[in-house]
């Protein structure tokens, strides 16, 4: 995921090593999205160039200071620190008003490379620049109209043809009707946009100005009135931020952890939101491409409930390792309150329990790892509710056109409350009239907002790219879920009686599984060299399996493959020998016969096992020692899963830190 990010501050002095730092301080707190590349965009000083004539200049004043670099974040700093000397910047000049943009890039058209990093240019003079988290979809055909228009591309990227088309918008609006606005601009351009995104727009034709739109994309403002906070009251008009003169900071970022050590009031931008930045000022207007005039919106700030020491690593290496050990502590928090007398209340899902009840059937729709733990409470909410349960990958309903009907109970399922695939679901099933419930980690998010009801898990941030305390969190969410809904059956008193004492005395056995970090490092050291690696799971830990999988696969850049056990003979049994590693999860349940069989049927092809077991189940599992063996708290069944995904997120944090992938720090 690309990071955007913007410090605009007003009627306050700001020397320009102060906007570096706040910019490049930004970019280091979205870093955990993965990156590639980097760049930043600031206001130069003195006249404009020699060479053109006052009447030829396209602008009063320099062009913008434009850095961009491949690598890390500190790459660049060096890189603009290099450039700043050589060019004799002045760093000491203050700005009363002034606009920066940064951008952290993930390759998706183009290279990793300068040239197609952000922020992108219209082109000589840098009249508009842009940074861009999303995609645009429709840029091969913008960018062969704009081709026509006499317009040169430098990038391979599709973002180029955004300041290209708004250099194409000023111009064509200039020699027709002279003067026209910023957001009159980039109204224009997103008009012609195709696809999902978030954008910011900074430009010298519109000094001190900046512009941030989006669709799909997250985007936050940040407000930091020096005078005073707000304390999230409303805007009373379309400027009522701002038009008192009083000094503020402002800031936009791809999410909140880049804005928290500024200030907690902050607004996330709705889709086709567009929000104008002029002499400290704030106009928010809701784009409509039906209509020619936009609609000016009143919003109300929000406070952010975060401290700064949450997005901070603490004495732990690095955020992934921190939140596998913070998951007793975020385990607690999510049943915090709502465990009560041997009872479940969720007091988002009170006014719908008897809607959900009467469904025909639930769905549980999600992408990633939120899908993984959606598929792991699946068996249990089956159980304890008799009411089917089919699940979704997002963006496979969305190409199919699966059928959601009025009578379904939608379940959508994201840590962010912004996956892009996920929303895009939501929206299919609210036009299709369906019952939409959110799990989701992030009050405010437009996945909570969206939905008519939901469970937060209430995790704490995750900063970490690889999700490891929120899936966890999620399917004890979704368990207590499946609990509520399933409170009026008589017959299914005694296992859920069961389930809850489980849930209590759940956070003291992740801690017991945690003193395992050591043994799950040795481990890692004997797959680093492996060039693939399966793991085997059935019934509630089939989703084990997947998720363990894909960890490996998104952190230790390993190919892995999760797979149901009972699938085994029919294709991956050929892929067995003593080479390829497997990890195979038997646990205590209904299936562990089965697994069983399914470690023998392993042994008797010479596989290179390791098994994960019950305490005291070593013995039954591999009696001849010929495995390695991983041995783990017992805990109600539908549970255990929360339990057997630690040893498996340990192995691929060391995996990762032996290799030292530095892009997923």
């Amino acid at each position: 995921m690309c990071g955007i990010f913007a410090y605009l501050n007003y009627n306050v002095s700001r020397e320009r090593r102060y906007i570096l730092e706040v910019l490049f301080n930004g970019l280091r707190r979205l870093e955990y999205r993965g990156y590639d590349s980097s760049g930043i965009a600031l206001d130069a000083d003195g006249p404009a160039p020699s060479s053109a004539s006052p009447s030829d200049a396209p602008y009063a004043g320099a062009p913008p200071l434009v850095f961009r670099q491949e690598g890390k974040i500190e790459n660049l700093v060096r890189s603009v620190y290099s450039e700043v000397d050589e060019k004799d910047v002045n760093l000491d000049a203050a700005f009363s008003v002034h606009a920066g943009i940064a951008h952290t890039r993930w390759a998706t058209h183009g290279v990793p490379a300068p040239r197609n990093s952000h922020p992108q240019s219209s082109g000589a003079g840098d009249e508009f620049l842009v940074v861009h988290n999303g995609i645009i979809t429709n840029y091969e055909v913008l960018k062969e109209t704009l081709t026509r228009h006499g317009f040169t591309f430098e990038s391979d990227t599709d973002t180029e043809v955004i300041p290209k088309l708004a250099k194409f918008v000023f111009d064509k609006s200039h020699d027709e009707e002279g003067d026209v606005t910023f957001s009159q601009v980039v109204m224009e351009v997103m008009r012609q946009l195709e696809g999902a995104y978030a954008l910011i727009f900074k430009s010298p034709h519109y000094p001190n100005e900046l512009i941030a739109c989006k669709r799909g994309s997250t985007l936050i403002l940040g407000v930091n009135e020096l005078s005073g906070q707000q304390n999230g009251k409303p805007f009373h008009d379309v400027k009522a931020l701002t038009t008192n003169g009083k000094p503020k900071e402002l800031f936009f970022s791809s999410d909140l952890f880049a804005i928290v050590e500024h200030t907690k009031n902050y607004l996330a931008l709705e889709d086709n939101e567009i929000v104008h930045i002029k002499d400290g000022s704030v106009s928010i207007l809701k784009f409509d491409p039906h209509k020619e005039k936009p609609a000016f919106v009143q919003r109300a700030l929000s406070v952010l409930e975060m401290e700064v020491e949450q997005i901070k690593k603490g004495s732990y290496d690095h955020f992934m390792q921190k939140e596998i050990h913070e998951q007793p502590h975020s385990l607690t928090t999510t049943m915090r309150g709502r465990l009560k007398d041997g009872e479940v209340l969720l007091g988002g899902l009170k006014e719908h329990l008897k809607t959900i009840r009467r469904c025909r059937r639930v769905v549980f729709i999600g992408c990633g790892t939120s899908y993984n733990a959606a598929l792991a409470a699946r068996p249990f909410v089956e159980e304890l509710t008799g009411i089917p349960v089919t699940m979704e990958v997002a963006s496979d309903l969305l190409d199919r056109q699966g059928p959601i009907y009025r009578e379904d109970t939608a379940v959508f399922v994201s840590q962010s409350g912004e996956t892009a695939d996920t929303l895009l679901a939501l929206d299919y099933a609210l036009e299709n009239g369906a019952l939409c419930v959110g799990i989701t980690n992030t009050v405010g998010s437009t996945l909570s907002r969206k939905t008519h009801c939901g469970v937060h898990i209430n995790a704490g941030c995750e900063i970490g790219v690889a999700s490891t305390k929120a899936y966890t969190s999620q399917i004890v969410a979704m368990a207590m879920m499946a609990l509520a809904i399933g409170s009026d059956q008589i017959s299914t008193q005694a296992r859920r009686n069961d389930i809850i004492s489980g849930l209590t005395g759940l956070p003291s056995c992740v801690s017991e599984v945690l003193k395992l970090d050591v043994e799950m490092k040795e481990l890692a050291s004997s797959l680093i060299d492996s060039e693939s690696l399966l793991v085997f799971g059935r019934g509630f830990n089939y989703a084990t399996a997947l998720e363990g999988a894909l960890k490996v696969k998104e952190v230790a850049l390993m190919h892995s493959e999760g797979m149901l056990a009972g699938e085994m003979k029919h294709g991956p049994l050929a892929l067995v020998d003593e080479n390829l590693p497997i990890i195979v999860i038997a646990t205590r349940d209904a299936c562990f016969s089965k697994q069983q069989s399914v470690i023998q049927q392993l042994l008797s092809r010479k596989g290179r096992l390791i098994v994960m077991c019950s305490k005291g189940d070593a013995s039954a599992v591999c009696s001849n020692g010929s495995c390695r063996v991983i041995e783990v708290p017992g805990v109600a069944d539908c549970l255990q899963p929360v339990i057997n995904i630690i040893p498996l997120q340990f192995s691929v944090d060391s995996m990762w830190t032996n290799q030292g992938i530095w892009r997923r720090a």
